[in-house]
């Protein structure tokens, strides 16, 4: 879909932006998606008598940024539909 926007969008510079939202919305939930993968890997194979301190931390800090990474690919899927509906609206409208 975001190809034929590009394509037949008047204006060329808001579908290279879609496209680009599109890749990095893309990589963002790959990255969230990834540490999901190791955060439950390092937290059932970690020993619970070793995870203190240090290594409680960052089990801790991942999660939250697994969380962050999640809602940031969220937020990132809105803008990318927003602006393909805006495209898609100016060129409803130019055609007119």
């Amino acid at each position: 879909m975001v190809e034929k926007i590009v394509a037949e969008t008047a204006q060329p510079a808001l579908g290279q932006t879609l496209k680009k939202t599109e890749k990095v919305a893309s990589e963002v939930q790959s990255a969230s998606d990834n540490l999901a993968v190791v955060s439950t890997v390092l937290e059932q194979e970690i020993p619970e008598v070793l995870q203190v301190g240090e290594v409680a931390q960052a089990l801790e800090h991942a999660a939250e940024l697994e969380k962050k990474l999640a809602r940031s690919a969220e937020k990132l899927a809105e803008v990318k539909a927003d602006l393909a509906r805006e495209i898609e609206n100016k060129n409803t409208g130019s055609a007119a």
